[in-house]
């Protein structure tokens, strides 16, 4: 028995060394499947963002690792995207530990293959989990495809359809009275053409040469072009004013006075934004900064002012038309509508064109397609652009109005009841209806009604009231259009009292209208901009793409070092 005890006690430690080596050889086995499973997750994970590199920008999975990137392009996972995929689902389980009976010895079996072994689970059904849901609720909202605003679309295209119908009618009117008749009719419409024809395409060309310089002088030189355009605008209106008067007609005398008189409320404006001058060129510089990114944000500029100069020439061939129709005067007035809602449309397209592309730089940090946007603009937005171009022009004379009122009110009481009332009505207005609307618009295909309502909601959430009530970037593009209309009347007026002076009066006020509306048509880019800035500041001011401009302005606000000269709008308690 004593000789046997050794022999047992040497084959159970024999046993037990090479269930000890057993185990070594499996955890060692384990150890480099799980190694090599890594490896291999770790490659396809590479390979999958490099491959996100070269996806189009709307891409849905794209646009998620914009959202978390700032939109710069990467070739390592960031941290709070790559910690998922080795998550639960790729940690091996603990190994159980060998009973402590002794086992007969086993033949150590073969390595298991990392493919088909449950400790590296395929990578494609998670990948899918988690990046499925988040993309389709994100391309939704950028790339809505709901037309908005259908009845104002549809609306738009009769009237359209119409205009178009009637001015070639009149032209035919015009034709066949200037090659049928032989009477006054012919004779008249002769003298039309002679006379009236040349100098109101001469102010069309001077108009698009105008609209150009100015766009383009406004993005060399932002912070020179607002003084310029304040003071310039009061002596060329003035300027234009004396001519009309020094001609000593009836009707040229009652433009010039009404051209004076506004030169002197432009003179009071320009002294009264003095103290906002400042703070509006900061904001127009650092507004216009994205467009250098994009070289063909301007072509649809060109595209709408080289549609309007066509329409406008062939609008004044319908003039002329009318004058030998039933009732000219109204025909006229009616023409001169379609042609004022028209070219409001047309700059409300660029509007939406800009915002779309400046707004998903600020917002996604995307360089979005000039050309889709204007598709859009064009298709799935004209709608909201054509009810802006309606009501917009309506609210901004409101605004005049609400602001004229509250400083005219006084003690009086029926002023001071008809002040009230009329700023209960901007209040409403504003809230339901703003030219800051464009932008959510543009960026995700709401409604007018519904993108004005939720701008406005942003703004004062965000205590940037006071500083959007402030801004004098709109009365700068309108005084612009201004300018460039008396610039016209001046070259128009002196050709035509030279030829024929009977038509000086008809001619100033077409060439006005014309320099005006074509002027407005180029400075849609940087009322654009600066419409996006405010609004995209609004909605994520802590994004890189914003300095501390408008957080320094609302402390100084707080503070009151800045007196605010806000839009007069009722109190809640009086609404």
């Amino acid at each position: 028995m004593g000789a046997t005890e050794p022999a047992v006690e040497e084959r159970e430690n024999r046993g037990e060394g090479e269930k000890t080596e057993k185990q070594r050889r499996q955890v060692k086995v384990v150890e480099e499947g799980e190694e090599e499973s890594k490896n291999k997750d770790e490659l396809n994970h590479h390979r999958f963002l490099s491959s996100l590199n070269r996806l189009n920008p709307t891409n849905p999975l794209r646009i998620i690792f914009n959202n978390n990137g700032g939109g710069s392009r990467f070739t390592t996972p960031p941290p709070n995207l790559a910690q998922p995929l080795r998550s639960s689902s790729r940690v091996p389980p603990p190994m159980q530990t060998p009973p402590t009976r002794a086992q007969p010895p086993e033949e150590p079996h073969p390595p298991p293959s990392p493919s088909p072994s449950p400790l590296s689970p395929p990578l494609q059904p998670q990948s899918r989990s988690l990046f499925t849901p988040t993309p389709q609720e994100t391309l939704a909202s950028l790339n809505s495809t709901k037309y908005t605003n259908k009845f104002f679309l549809l609306l738009f295209i009769v009237h359209k359809v119409a205009a178009i119908g009637f001015v070639c009618f009149l032209v035919f009117r015009g034709v066949q009275g200037l090659i049928g008749s032989n009477g006054s009719v012919k004779r008249k419409e002769q003298k039309i053409l002679r006379f009236l024809l040349p100098q109101v395409e001469a102010a069309s060309l001077l108009s698009i040469i105008l609209a150009f310089s100015w766009q383009m002088a406004f993005r060399l030189w932002p912070d020179f072009m607002i003084h310029f355009i304040l003071w310039s605008t009061f002596w060329m209106s003035l300027s234009s004013g004396i001519l009309l008067l020094c001609f000593q007609m009836p009707a040229t005398d009652a433009v010039g006075v009404c051209l004076i008189a506004f030169s002197i409320g432009n003179g009071l404006y320009a002294c009264w934004v003095t103290r906002r001058i400042k703070f509006c060129s900061k904001i127009l510089v650092k507004s216009l900064e994205p467009v250098s990114k994009f070289s063909d944000l301007n072509l649809p500029t060109y595209y709408m002012l080289a549609a309007g100069f066509f329409w406008m020439s062939l609008w004044i061939f319908g003039v002329i038309g009318a004058l030998n129709f039933y009732f000219p005067p109204l025909v006229i007035i009616g023409l001169v509508l379609s042609l004022a809602w028209t070219t409001e449309v047309m700059r409300n397209v660029v509007n939406l064109t800009v915002s779309r592309v400046i707004a998903l730089f600020y917002l996604r940090g995307m360089q979005s397609s000039t050309r889709f946007s204007f598709q859009r603009a064009l298709s799935r937005n004209l709608g909201s652009a054509c009810l802006g171009s309606l009501f917009v022009p309506t609210i901004e004379a409101l605004r005049i109005v609400a602001r004229g009122l509250n400083l005219l009110k006084g003690e009086d009481e029926c002023m001071f009841c008809c002040a009230n009332c009329c700023l209960k009505l901007m209040t409403y207005i504003f809230e339901h209806g703003n030219g800051w609307a464009f932008v959510q618009i543009a960026a995700y295909g709401k409604g007018f009604v519904r993108a004005s309502q939720d701008t406005w909601k942003l703004f004062e959430d965000g205590d940037m009231v006071e500083i959007i009530d402030a801004d004098i970037t709109s009365s700068i593009c309108f005084l612009t259009g201004i300018c460039s209309g008396c610039i016209c009347v001046i070259v128009a007026a002196t050709w035509t009292h030279t030829v024929y002076k009977p038509f000086t009066a008809t001619i100033s006020l077409l060439a006005f209208f014309i320099g005006y509306l074509m002027t407005r048509i180029s400075m849609a880019l940087p009322h654009a901009c600066v419409s996006c800035y405010y609004t995209c500041y609004a909605e994520n001011p802590d994004s890189r793409f914003f300095d501390k401009t408008i957080k320094d302005r609302q402390a100084l606000i707080r503070n009151g070092r800045v007196v605010a000269l806000p839009t007069p709008r009722a109190r809640r308690a009086l609404a």
